[in-house]
């Protein structure tokens, strides 16, 4: 299939990924809009009942060598997804639980209490907005309220100048984080521990929050899987939605089984 990008220029979709992994791989993936579809809210998501299971039978096929990385708190996911003895980061790349489940620990900003109570003054006057408090961060959510958009990105980015923030854009969320903290420097951070190092590092992931993880693996020669429409991006492979990516790791956690 060939798409136009912004330019008018014909894109090249891209292949879908291998149908099995070698020995030395490793696996990285994106919570919300990879193993789960992208919810009105993000405490409305689905948790699949196979998914923990597929997870935890991909991570031993790889002796270990799988991470969840995402934008929730570290705390959320181990709620929805109830593995506290799998490596995840939270907090685009601030939180970070290692294999041996030890987590780095992180100051969290003394801003963010203030911050999140005049956020939370912002929806209340901007109905269908949502804030998210996050332990090292604070999202404001417009999914649903479309017409918000520009006001949502000026306060977001009042608050990063003001008081040092980045700010991470993706799906209809502008988000408060720390500085300095990425999807990619938690990848980087993870293959440095002697579990993950010498991998072959595969990323999966949908927003454009992932694709500081996609150059990451590149880094290291690994591959980068866009999940959802063909856009401009650093992966190299596609799959279609969520329903593909759990189609795809079902054949890799059997492979060889």
């Amino acid at each position: 299939m060939i798409e136009a990008d912004r330019r008018g220029e014909p894109m090249v979709d891209l292949a879908r990924p291998p149908s099995a992994l070698g020995d030395g791989a490793a696996m990285f993936l994106d919570f919300d809009g990879t193993l789960v579809a992208i919810a009105a809210r993000p405490d409305a998501v689905c948790v699949s009942p196979d998914l923990p299971a597929l997870i935890q039978r991909l991570r031993d096929r790889l002796g270990g060598r799988l991470a969840i990385i995402s934008g929730r708190a570290l705390d959320d996911l181990d709620a929805l997804l109830g593995l506290r003895d799998t490596a995840a980061s939270g907090s685009h790349g601030a939180e970070l639980r290692w294999p041996d489940g030890t987590r780095r620990p992180v100051d969290r900003p003394a801003a963010l209490d203030r911050i999140t109570s005049e956020l939370h003054g912002f929806a209340a006057s901007n109905p269908g907005t949502l804030v998210e408090a996050k332990p090292l961060g604070v999202a404001l959510h417009h999914r649903g309220a479309p017409d918000a958009a520009d006001a949502c990105a000026a306060i977001m980015q009042h608050f990063a100048e003001s008081e040092g923030f980045a700010l991470q854009t993706g799906k209809m969320v502008h988000e408060l984080r720390l500085p300095g903290s990425t999807k990619g420097d938690a990848v980087r951070a993870f293959m440095a521990d002697p579990q993950f190092a010498g991998s072959v590092p595969v990323f999966v992931g949908d927003d454009v929050t992932d694709e500081e993880g996609f150059l990451a693996v590149a880094g290291f020669g690994g591959l980068g899987v866009l999940v959802g429409e063909l856009r401009e991006t650093a992966a190299s492979a596609r799959l279609d939605d969520v329903a593909a990516v759990h189609d795809w790791l079902s054949g890799l956690a059997g492979a060889g089984h």
